[in-house]
């Protein structure tokens, strides 16, 4: 087992710990979930913000560098709930993970001048 299907068998057991069963959810618990998640990682996302000297007119602020560490680390646990709230497990992460590194770059190679959805349709 490598290290991303690892978190995922960890983030499985600590969901149904919680009452969670990511597993076998019809699209409307699929969509109530995706939904707390997405909050969930809004907030997270705010409190890494928060680690952040983001008021450039105040002087207090400090970068705090280790709770930055763990805020991505929560991010990371609410990510990982969602792809399983839609069936994916590490390896499909990984093999969209590719797909999608690929068109960024191409992306890249083209300027990116326009916007085109199509571009990611096989993913």
């Amino acid at each position: 087992m490598d290290k991303l299907e690892e978190i995922f068998k960890l983030q499985e057991e600590l969901n149904k710990r919680i009452g969670v069963t990511t597993k076998d959810m019809n699209e409307e618990e699929q969509a109530k979930w995706l939904l707390n998640y997405s909050r969930a990682m809004q907030q997270e996302m705010a409190e890494l913000i928060d680690s952040v000297p983001w008021k450039w007119w105040a002087k207090y602020q400090e970068f705090d560098k280790q709770n930055a560490k763990v805020e991505v680390v929560d991010l990371f646990h609410f990510l990982v709930s969602m792809a399983q709230v839609l069936g994916m497990e590490a390896s499909d992460i990984y093999d969209a993970y590719l797909k999608k590194n690929q068109v960024n770059h191409d992306r890249q190679e083209s300027g990116y001048a326009s916007k085109d959805e199509s571009d990611s349709r096989h993913i």
